[in-house]
């Protein structure tokens, strides 16, 4: 046989190979396009209020962690994480992402948080994953000390570390926080990770990510929200300081700042009830966002193929964000 004949013979067999997949899929079988104002519910949501610091699986309505939705492909295949906070909200919606991206995850919560805690941790063991529950509190310099080494013993390692735990709690007036409590958010929000991302840090390899939840409240902060946003607006700046310290070891340090997001933090004191029952009306989607609307932002971040992602801070804010 000549060689264009060789030539022609290979390209009619790679056109039947071919043709099946394109005949049936057309352009691909790509999700149908969703309206993203249309995608989840709007407000006005009902009054509702829960003690500190609150259970998603009691908020009406219910908020979607990608539960059912979320689809992985093995972007983290092998990969070991740990998620403050990761019983609901962003957390809870990295963890159930994380796994089913095939990677293993050890989940913090305060310990009243443990109904919803068991359920991320059977989700992520259905996935084949190993899925472990580290409860404490997190104001403890100890505690955080002792949950690096627990799920680096019981993870075998830790490539992933997300330090997305945090406290919110809203006052009209600066005169209303007392010593107590503007302590109370700045050890959760700031000593936390401080602690927590010092005794991970021997451990983290060249490759290895970290990950922190700001909040819009960095850079447009509620009048309400005093002491909160002055930790968002910390964590922001950690990230890109630690971004720079860490980046030539080959550790890359980014954050997300959500807007307004339905999570257990509005509804335990973290929104007063006029607030709540509007929450997110004012973004140009019109409502609040979910927590799975931010799934994929974890994972990319994560991911080794944004390895050039670097000190950056990626918002999800429904139109209303800076970043």
């Amino acid at each position: 046989m000549s060689r264009r004949q060789v030539v022609g013979g290979l390209g009619a067999v790679a056109a039947a190979v071919a043709t099946p997949a394109l005949a049936e899929g057309g352009q691909g079988t790509a999700a149908p396009m969703e309206d993203p104002t249309t995608k989840y519910p709007k407000p006005p949501y009902p009054a509702q209020s829960q003690p500190w610091p609150g259970l998603a699986s009691r908020m009406n309505p219910r908020p979607d962690h990608g539960e059912t939705s979320y689809k992985g492909s093995g972007r983290l295949a092998g990969r070991k994480a740990l998620i403050t906070g990761g019983d609901s909200g962003m957390g809870r919606a990295a963890a159930i992402a994380y796994a089913r991206e095939g990677a293993d995850v050890a989940i913090n919560y305060f310990p009243s948080e443990e109904p919803d805690a068991r359920e991320v941790l059977e989700l992520i063991r259905k996935e084949g994953r190993k899925g472990i529950g580290i409860p404490g509190d997190l104001r403890s310099e100890a505690f955080c000390t002792t949950l690096v080494a627990e799920a680096i013993s019981g993870l075998g390692g830790l490539d992933i570390l997300v330090s997305n735990a945090g406290r919110q709690q809203t006052h009209a007036s600066i005169l209303e926080i007392s010593t107590e409590e503007f302590d109370w958010t700045m050890k959760t929000n700031i000593y936390a990770p401080f602690w927590i991302i010092k005794a991970a840090l021997p451990h983290l390899k060249p490759g290895a990510t970290i990950i922190a939840t700001t909040s819009e409240q960095a850079y447009d902060p509620s009048p309400d929200l005093y002491d909160y946003a002055q930790t968002k607006a910390a964590t922001m700046n950690y990230v890109k300081s630690l971004a720079k310290q860490l980046g030539p070891k080959g550790i890359r340090v980014n954050g997300v700042a959500p807007g307004p997001i339905w999570t257990p933090l509005q509804v335990s004191g973290g929104a007063t009830q006029k607030k709540l029952v509007q929450f997110g009306g004012q973004t140009p989607l019109g409502r609040a966002g979910q927590p799975a609307e931010l799934a994929s932002i974890y994972v990319q971040l994560a991911a080794s193929d944004a390895s050039y992602a670097n000190g950056q801070v990626y918002g999800s804010a429904g139109g209303s964000g800076q970043p």
